[in-house]
């Protein structure tokens, strides 16, 4: 096989001298470029420089063409990416199918039937055997072939608009894109508002799922129709495809996996028109809603509305407080007029019981004047006492008749008179006596009818330092949550405590705060006993005491220390030998003076528990003679 002799394609002329360079190879030669094409690329390449494959360039002379040739074999690169994308001619301009049909002035609004019997007209109007005569009007056979190629296309797009339109996913495709003004009115008068916005509403009208599409209305349009309006634009469901140019036909996919791939891309592209399609619709409601006098007018009167409340609202407070403040003012007055009543009536009272005693008074002088007399003669054996058993006994106006009887009787007969007194007065001191026993009866039956009631109450025993603290370990051991806590608690205290009385120290007993005026005596209860530290200034007579002390039982001790406290004197330890203060002892007594105050609840108890070895008495009495060798060390000085 003779081999032929081809240019290479790998460098260019430049690179060797400007001479061309020729070798032998069995594929076909394409000419170099920064890429090189390969596959299904480098094929169409080779044979369009082989001329066996006709282009499309711009009419322009030799060169132009030669360059363009040139340039397409160089910029043919194609990738996975481009791969199957639908052609979209921009030169030329979408063939209307509702005008072949004869339904441009229906266009969208067109039903099933009515394109079907467009179809069939405009078929038979324009069908090829029907055209036959136009073909023969002509004269020669180029016009003849050219007239019957422009029929025939004719007919064939009739046929593809049919085809479009009567089947609903294609015709909603179509109707999508369809000439159509997604412009959106931003701003306009009040006056213009339904102009404006009325034909909006229904342009965008016929995108919506819903049928029929609410109208706008007009200015006098119930508020309730208004408010469903734009319920309804609110929640706009279209059915508008978004075709793209940049979309995938999925039926040139060359395998499965670049189909999904496809679909993929496709979806992606057709969802960001979408959102881009709601976001215009939702900027026309929200414009409209903005605008709309009628919301615009309630928005005004609900204000009002609000305000008018708010001002109700202050007006109510205002005036209920007045109402409480005079309610208030009503009472003081009524009070401090009850008050001043009740002074009046208690001063009154007083003033009755001044001057009933004033008259008691009176007639018991009275009737000791008359009896006077009969008290130094001795008629009928009458003494003082009687007379002021009388006096004490009887009262004003009793007094007042028997010294009226006695004025009027002389002698034995006036002192008669005063012995029937005394007879009236010792029944009224036995029926004062009889009221008094029986009131005491009284009471007493009212005591014991109660007593079973009270003594079926329980008495609760208080509680103790050691339950307390019991408690509040128990309490901590089994924590919230704990199964049967309390009575799990009452059982680890063993105190016999019930639940109930456990629930109730919780909230009492544990919540109180403990005594500071006892805080000291309970540090001494705790505090540990010091080791005494023997002082190289420690007297002879402080050993032998301490000696003594510690041979002697601790209940002995106690008892003596018990006489001391009760007697208030010191005999059993009498002496100098307790008079005698080391220096230790008068710091610790002089810390613990600083230490506790005046004001200090049971300060020399405490002052003597600091200082070692010595009592109250002995610590006072050390107090007073320092505070007296002070005071003669100052005035010496």
């Amino acid at each position: 096989m003779e081999a032929q002799m081809y240019r290479l394609i790998s460098y260019s002329e430049e690179i060797i001298d400007g001479q061309p360079i020729y070798i032998a190879s069995n594929c076909l030669p394409i000419k170099t470029s920064r890429f090189e094409p390969a596959g299904h690329a480098f094929h169409s390449t080779a044979l369009k420089l082989l001329g066996y494959k006709e282009e499309v360039v711009a009419v322009g002379d030799g060169d132009e063409k030669s360059v363009s040739s040139d340039q397409n074999s160089h910029s043919c690169n194609p990738s996975y990416s481009s791969k199957g994308k639908k052609k979209s001619d921009s030169g030329s301009k979408q063939q209307d199918h509702y005008a072949l049909l004869g339904l441009s002035h229906l266009r969208y609004l067109a039903s099933e039937d009515q394109i079907k019997k467009a179809y069939r007209d405009t078929a038979l109007k324009y069908h090829p055997d029907k055209q036959a005569a136009l073909i023969l009007a002509e004269e020669t056979e180029a016009a003849k072939q050219e007239k019957k190629d422009a029929i025939e296309s004719h007919f064939k797009a009739i046929q593809e608009a049919y085809e479009t339109l009567i089947d609903p996913v294609k015709r909603r495709i179509y109707d999508s894109t369809d000439e159509f003004d997604d412009e959106i009115p931003m701003d306009c008068a009040p006056q213009d508002f339904f102009k404006v916005f009325g034909p909006a509403f229904m342009r965008n009208g016929r995108w919506s799922v819903t049928q029929p599409v609410p109208s706008l209305g007009g200015d006098h349009t119930p508020l309730k129709e208004v408010d469903s309006f734009y319920d309804f634009w609110y929640t706009f469901k279209s059915w508008r495809e978004f075709p793209h140019a940049d979309e995938y036909d999925i039926e040139q996919a060359e395998s499965r996996d670049h189909k999904r791939w496809m679909e993929r891309q496709n979806a992606k592209l057709s969802e960001k028109a979408r959102k881009e399609e709601y976001a215009r619709i939702r900027n026309l409601v929200e414009n409209a809603y903005k605008k709309d006098p009628r919301i615009l007018r309630r928005k005004e009167v609900e204000k009002a509305e609000k305000l008018r409340k708010k001002e109700a609202k202050f007006l109510a407070r205002k005036q209920q407080e007045e109402e409480a403040t005079r309610k208030a003012e009503e009472e003081k007055q009524q009070k401090e007029k009850e008050e001043k009543q009740a002074a009046e009536a208690a001063l009154q009272q007083k003033k009755a019981r001044e001057k009933e005693k004033k008259l008691l008074r009176k007639e018991r002088a009275r009737l000791r004047g008359l009896s006077a007399s009969l008290v130094s003669q001795g008629l009928l054996e009458i003494s003082e006492d009687e007379v002021e058993g009388i006096c004490t006994s009887l009262n004003t106006e009793q007094l007042r008749n028997i010294c009226n009887k006695m004025e009027m009787e002389e002698g034995t007969d006036r002192a008669a008179v005063l012995r029937d007194a005394q007879v009236l007065s010792h029944k009224s001191e036995n029926e004062k006596q009889g009221q008094i026993q029986s009131q005491q009866q009284n009471g007493a039956l009212r005591v014991n009818e109660s007593s079973p009631f009270v003594s079926t109450e329980k008495k609760e025993k208080p509680w103790g330092k050691e339950e307390i603290e019991m408690l509040r370990k128990g309490m901590q051991k089994y924590p919230k949550g704990t199964s049967r806590r309390w009575e799990v608690i009452s059982e680890y205290m063993g105190t016999g405590r019930t639940v109930e009385e456990i629930l109730k120290a919780t909230k009492t007993v544990l919540l109180q705060k403990p005594d500071s005026a006892k805080a000291f005596d309970s540090f001494l209860e705790k505090r540990k006993p010091t080791q005494t530290i023997v002082s190289p200034l420690t007297t002879r007579e402080e050993v032998e005491a301490r000696l003594a002390a510690v041979s002697v039982p601790e209940t002995a001790a106690a008892k003596v220390v018990g006489s001391l406290e009760s007697s208030g004197s010191e005999s059993s330890f009498s002496g100098s030998d307790q008079d005698t203060w080391s220096t230790v002892q008068e710091r610790a007594l002089i810390q613990a003076l600083k230490t506790f105050p005046k004001e200090t609840n049971q300060r020399w108890e405490r002052v003597a528990a600091a200082v070692p070895g010595k009592t109250v008495n002995q610590c006072r009495k050390k107090f007073v003679l320092l505070k007296e060798n002070f005071r003669n060390k100052k005035t010496s000085v």
